[in-house]
């Protein structure tokens, strides 16, 4: 049975935000964010849908924000945070890495090549468990800034890591989905293959059907 996939990121769609949001996305299994997203946009998906939202942050999810409630909140209520961590949804496998390249020393939610490369060794060992679990590493990764040389930019801010490009040869993902690029700024679209992993912009918004490995449509 394919998993119906609702991925976001960076800014407010006026599709999703809405009270018709039933008749459009009614149908969503799973929400994925991929970034930059504000709180209460986030909390509306979540509250709105019903349905479970995993994300990441990007490099401006930093600060607390005031929610529609009046509260102070880092963490969106009824999401679920997935920077450096290995989660299961049903019968497929999330990996999610927050941030992006830096460009401003010191700032929070942006990392070197190095400190990308730390985070995801760090991963190795439940990445091995998973696959001794599983058969396969992820399905899916999700991120906020795009691998080197795919769909990212020239300036600083919007390069993407090399070190994503050796994590999908290494793990062979179906997919890797991120934001932080305006995709029409990018030519040649919002998808490409890289090797075994379809690589995809999701920002603003990108809908996606999954079905789990072993499984078939019928």
């Amino acid at each position: 049975m394919h998993v119906k996939i609702l991925a976001l990121s960076d800014n407010v769609d006026e599709r999703v935000y809405s009270e018709h949001i039933h008749q459009t996305y009614g149908d969503v299994d799973l929400v994925l964010g991929c970034g930059d997203l504000p709180i209460y946009y986030l909390e509306f998906v979540a509250d709105a849908l019903d349905k479970p939202v995993l994300y990441v942050r990007g490099n401006h999810d930093t600060e607390a924000e005031l929610t529609s409630d009046g509260q102070l909140r880092k963490i969106p209520r009824g999401c679920d945070l997935i920077d450096d961590r290995v989660v299961s949804y049903g019968k497929l496998l999330f990996l999610g890495l927050g941030g992006s390249t830096r460009y401003r020393p010191g700032a929070s939610g942006q990392f070197s090549e190095t400190r990308m490369g730390l985070r995801i060794v760090r991963l190795f060992p439940r990445l091995l468990l998973t696959r001794a679990r599983h058969g396969r590493f992820v399905d899916v990764i999700v991120t906020h800034a795009p691998p080197r040389g795919i769909h990212d930019l020239r300036d600083p801010a919007h390069t993407g890591f090399k070190a994503f490009l050796k994590l999908m040869s290494w793990l062979r993902p179906r997919y890797l989905l991120h934001g932080h690029v305006d995709f029409w700024l990018v030519g040649g679209g919002r998808s490409t293959q890289f090797r075994e992993t379809r690589v995809i912009n999701v920002n603003p918004v990108f809908g996606l059907d999954l079905t789990p490995i072993g499984e078939t449509i019928g």
